[in-house]
């Protein structure tokens, strides 16, 4: 290989990542505003844009958060999010892990054909929903109700869950379940023992897809929580209807609701990619 080509490769693959980082900033630019608004006092914001920061960082404080962790309909929106999106997301994984699993590998009477019906659930929007939901929550007493919201996301959820982890599943190989079996494990242990550790991977990824969806969701909210107690996308939609340009609560408040979905990837990245490829490669 020539001095030139090599010179020439070398020199496109740093334009390459030039090009990368560049793009990255400017994908990362309304976050670095947010963030930057967010440590602003409301009068500084007000006289110039959140660059200003660049300039003169001494003008940053931390006042907006403190008041937004007096504000109670905050931290308590922060919690009610909290107390929907955990268990929504928990009941997604453990149903759509039996269900993929019974999909994938028990036999059973028309197992084809409910595949094919959860697969048909797909398409279905939800807005499409709303409305008999809604009713049938007001007449068992779930409408404005935590554990209605956490029941909607849950139905929801569950096909695409049963779709991924079935598919999943029926990769594994058939010997290695045969084996298992021979040795005296029952469909629970061999589900416990064999089948989870393999999928931790595909499960970890449906469990960041879940849990964003959940967090970041607004119409749902809007439609089923309680409203004296409305997850962070609805208590902010109430901040700015009330109070017009708050942006002391609104920044530092809608910087909390996106940081917590970054931990959740973060804190859970290495699972997530392994899924994707094994995913690919499948």
């Amino acid at each position: 290989m020539s001095f030139a080509h090599t010179a020439a490769s070398r020199l496109a693959g740093g334009a390459v990542r030039v090009f990368l980082v560049c793009a990255a900033l400017f994908w990362l630019l309304p976050a670095i505003g947010l963030l930057v608004s967010s440590f602003l006092d409301p009068g500084d914001l007000n006289r110039g844009g959140w660059w200003q920061a660049l300039t003169a960082p001494a003008r940053l404080t931390t006042g907006n958060y403190e008041r937004l962790l007096a504000n109670d309909a905050i931290t308590g929106s922060l919690l009610s999010t909290v107390a929907i999106t955990v268990p929504a997301t928990l009941l997604v994984l453990v149903l759509g892990s039996f269900a993929g699993y019974a999909f994938a590998w028990l036999e059973f009477p028309g197992r084809d054909w409910l595949f094919l019906v959860v697969v048909a659930l797909l398409v279905v929007p939800v807005q499409v929903a709303l409305i008999p939901v809604s009713e049938l929550f007001g007449a068992v007493g779930l409408f404005e109700t935590t554990a209605g919201v956490v029941l909607f996301h849950t139905a929801f959820g569950l096909p695409f869950a049963v779709f991924l982890l079935r598919n999943f599943f029926a990769q594994i190989p058939r010997e290695l379940l045969e084996a298992a079996r021979l040795d005296g494990a029952g469909e629970l242990r061999l589900f416990a023992r064999v089948v989870l550790p393999l999928a931790g991977p595909a499960i970890a990824s449906l469990g960041i897809f879940q849990f964003l969806w959940v967090w970041n969701d607004m119409l749902i909210a809007l439609v089923f929580a309680d409203s004296s107690h409305p997850p962070i996308t609805v208590a902010l939609q109430q901040q700015v209807r009330q109070f017009g340009n708050n942006i002391d609560i609104l920044a530092p408040g809608a910087f909390l609701s996106m940081v917590v979905p970054l931990i959740v990837f973060f804190a859970f990245q290495r699972q997530f990619t392994t899924g994707v490829m094994a995913g690919a490669v499948k």
